[in-house]
């Protein structure tokens, strides 16, 4: 999943990309209101880490603007800002924010609410992922097959995380380069291509056809169980 965050804090910034960057996600930054704006307007992020006290415009005015764009109306966006009294949680949630956080906080805990807003988009109600005999726990980072708990990268991690959420539709390279990857990648590179096909041969199992199936000019797929 691709994530902006917000934030004006260099160093806050450094450690946020460091730490939501373990846990497997791609991360671009943005300083000011007006850089979040212009990077929202190029890429579909899938959450939005926010500080309200930004250098140009405030948080809670840059939300509204984006509630009120229908091309990014769906964005989650957490507010995560030393702000925390009554009166700005409440504004913070009726300018449009999805969750907010009062820094300082815990990384743990804003992993958490981040899994918990990526999996409205999916439906999903718990951690754990699960499709045919592929189980993957995005709270503890681990993933099997059957009783074979796979040895994965973190993009191989992500990557099937992503494929995991949307099992049985195909998904093109050009998605997979977008949401799994930051804003440094070259978008000419074989990444995609080399990172899925090892991915494939870790999750063979025997005989059997590849449970990650290449579907030819147009992507990637997760054979759902029949």
């Amino acid at each position: 999943m691709r994530l902006l965050v917000v934030e004006d804090e260099s160093d806050l910034a450094v450690a946020l990309v460091a730490g939501l960057g373990r846990a497997g996600y791609a991360v671009d930054t943005a300083a000011t209101g007006a850089e979040a704006l212009e990077k929202l307007g190029g890429t579909d992020y899938d959450l939005m880490v926010l500080d309200i006290n930004l250098p140009d415009i405030d948080g809670f005015t840059l939300c509204r603007r984006i509630r009120a764009d229908t091309d990014a109306a769906d964005l989650r966006i957490l507010m995560l800002t030393a702000r925390g009294g009554l009166p700005d949680r409440i504004r913070g949630l009726d300018e449009g924010a999805d969750d907010y956080l009062v820094k300082p906080f815990a990384l743990a805990e804003l992993l958490a609410r981040i899994r918990a807003l990526l999996r409205r988009d999916t439906g999903g109600g718990s951690a754990v992922l699960e499709v045919g005999d592929i189980v993957l726990d995005d709270g503890r980072s681990w993933a099997r097959r059957g009783e074979r708990e796979l040895s994965l990268t973190r993009k191989e991690f992500a990557v099937l995380r992503y494929l995991m959420t949307r099992a049985g539709h195909v998904i093109s390279a050009e998605e997979l380069l977008d949401h799994v990857w930051d804003e440094n990648t070259d978008p000419f590179t074989q990444t995609v291509r080399v990172t899925v096909g090892t991915l494939r041969r870790k999750l063979v199992v025997g005989d059997e056809p590849p449970v990650l199936e290449t579907v030819i000019g147009r992507g990637y797929r997760i054979r759902e169980p029949a």
